[in-house]
């Protein structure tokens, strides 16, 4: 080895499964989808080659439906996912345009799919919300899995793999990693992906650290080269140092022994010293998560995101769909409350049949959420309908994003009314009693709250958006993305009146954004009043943790300071120097760094 090899080498990637392993990397290599040549088709082989095209399409299904009998007990629960891929293979969006591609262009499958995915694939990474644009790795890794038996590439079997070790890969499909065997497989760190990708979910389902996002990983690292990953971090290091290993070591036996304490005590109330109850509750995507919020400890689903459904579909689902999934959702849940935000997508962009010349320039700003639904009144009620059906089965609540005016809020109600109506004059069995809330992630529904809380039972904020509008950055820009900060003093001060609005008009005050779920923002959301938090399921246990060793009437005085401070820094370091040594308890004192 040289000294070029085993210098220290540190890659920053993304935080998408919390936890530390150590061990050998194993290079995954994946053959025949990278470099696709393309020829022309005569007429007279023309059928011959869609015929092709359709028997890949046909044993890929195969390939999935054999994964999902396979799949360990543990990951049944992520068996839709999985499912999804099987109904993308037959979409028009993928499958007829490809045949399509085909026949008009004559040119062969690999090539035709290879244009169609080049095509479909930007519609959804132009989508402004993280989630929506990591469904474009959907749309590759069902192609690639189609381009792999059109080329005869053995495809990938992670179950073949005899010895402990550490994954690298270009990417992972969600196939890929449920095929991993925990006995096996310590970790992984992948090229591509986000923390939003699906494989990551499952990642965060058996429970191993992973780190997408390296960009060159592949190239940097080679077999058998021994590589740390930090999960919670998103840090990777390639030709550690002994004393690098010796380090990450004693911060893996920390970081386990802390995660068993925490979730040990997650099914207990999130209870102040002084006895103040706060409420924490989940954030979902799949209907399958809703596991992953009960075993963490969720007292109820803050946020159920439902443009899952919608996604990839040449045809929105009709309400018999929606209700299942909803009422799934709702039985498991019992008598706890699962809050369903309605569709927060630019529609004219989740289908195949986009408009002619149709393109948004920003769609951030564009017709998303709430104005979307109001133009598209037969999609917005189909939803509504199938919302108010599952409540029959349990504690439902309406979310509804984007609001930005009064307008918006009364012109729901009235098509909810509507709604309500139609399917008791049809005698079908719903709940017309039905807490309604809004998003408050838009300024001017900061501004407006006090006209607004005598049209809701509710707000829940969003400071995912908030953050972005308020500050004006986008933060997957990353020339940007520093400015990105939850603890901004004008955020702060946004929040409070919000909360300052719903306690003097007498409805709840909710965040489901992601600055719920970091237990460095707890003593100031407490102090702000916050009735209820809501994050991913994983966050629970350390979120809970940390409220329990806060007095509520403290934290209120807290906040008195807090709100003199003009500079974000200005305002961590008062939380750090109040209250740090709770949180070096609260979480391994070597990821503060990383958090503030």
């Amino acid at each position: 080895m040289t000294d070029s090899d085993s210098r220290e080498i540190v890659l920053k990637g993304i935080s998408a499964s919390p936890g530390i392993c150590i061990g050998k990397a194993y290079l995954v290599d994946k053959e025949g989808v990278d470099v696709v040549e393309k020829y022309y088709i005569g007429d007279a082989q023309l059928q011959k080659e869609k015929n092709r095209f359709k028997t890949a399409v046909k044993k890929a299904k195969n390939e999935l439906h054999t994964i999902i009998e396979d799949s360990p007990e543990d990951l049944r629960q992520h068996a839709r996912i999985l499912e999804t891929h099987i109904l993308l293979l037959r979409d028009k969006m993928l499958y007829g345009r490809t045949i399509e591609t085909i026949e008009k262009e004559r040119v062969n499958a690999e090539w035709a799919l290879k244009k169609v995915v080049s095509i479909v694939k930007p519609m959804f990474q132009n989508m402004s919300d993280s989630y929506l644009r990591e469904r474009a790795n959907d749309i590759v890794h069902v192609s690639d899995r189609v381009l792999r038996n059109l080329v005869g590439a053995k495809p990938l079997d992670l179950g073949n793999i005899d010895k402990r070790v550490i994954l690298v890969a270009h990417d992972l499909s969600p196939a890929e990693t449920s095929q991993i065997q925990l006995e096996r497989i310590k970790g992984f760190i992948t090229n591509r992906g986000g923390r939003s990708s699906h494989t990551s979910i499952i990642a965060r389902t058996l429970g191993i650290p992973a780190v997408p996002g390296l960009d060159d990983a592949t190239r940097i690292i080679k077999n058998d080269d021994i590589i740390i990953v930090d999960g919670t971090t998103g840090i990777v290091i390639v030709h550690p140092t002994e004393q690098t290993i010796i380090e990450y070591s004693e911060r893996q036996v920390r970081y386990e022994g802390y995660r068993a304490v925490i979730t040990r005590a997650s099914h207990f109330p999130a209870v102040t010293t002084d006895g103040f109850r706060l409420q924490v509750m989940g954030n979902i995507e799949l209907p399958e998560e809703v596991v992953s919020v009960i075993d963490n400890g969720g007292e109820g689903i803050g946020l159920y995101r439902t443009e899952f459904q919608y996604l990839s579909r040449a045809v929105f689902p009709n309400e018999d769909e929606l209700f299942d999934k909803y009422k799934d959702v709702v039985e498991v849940m019992g008598s706890k409350t699962v809050t369903i935000r309605t569709l927060d997508i630019n529609g004219d962009k989740a289908i195949a049949a986009i408009p002619s010349g149709y393109e948004e320039k920003n769609p951030a700003l564009g017709l998303r959420a709430i104005r979307y639904c109001l133009k598209k009144r037969d999609v917005f009620k189909t939803q509504l309908r199938a919302i108010l059906r599952a409540a029959h089965f349990g504690n439902v609540r309406i979310l509804i994003p984007m609001i930005s005016s009064c307008d918006e809020i009364r012109e729901t109600k009235q098509i909810l009314a509507e709604v309500s109506n139609s399917l008791e004059k049809e005698g079908v069995d719903f709940n017309r009693d039905i807490e309604i809330g809004i998003m408050v992630e838009v300024p001017s529904a900061v501004v407006m709250a006090a006209s607004m809380a005598p049209e809701v039972d509710f707000f829940s904020i969003g400071t995912n958006d908030l953050i972005q509008y308020a500050l004006a950055i986008d933060r997957g820009n990353e020339e940007v993305s520093y400015l990105y900060e939850p603890l901004h003093p004008a955020i702060i001060h946004m929040i409070k009146h919000v909360s300052d609005v719903a306690k003097e008009k007498n409805i709840g005050v909710f965040m489901c954004g992601e600055m719920a779920g970091d237990p460095i923002n707890i003593p100031i959301l407490l102090g702000l009043g916050m009735d209820e938090l809501s994050m991913n399921p994983q966050s629970i246990p350390a979120v809970k943790r940390m409220i329990r060793t806060l007095n509520v009437g403290d934290a209120r005085e807290f906040m008195k300071e807090v709100l003199k401070k003009t500079t974000s820094r200005d305002i961590i370091n008062l939380v750090q120097d109040t209250y740090g040594a709770m949180l070096s308890n609260e979480t391994p004192s070597e990821y503060q760094k990383d958090q503030t």
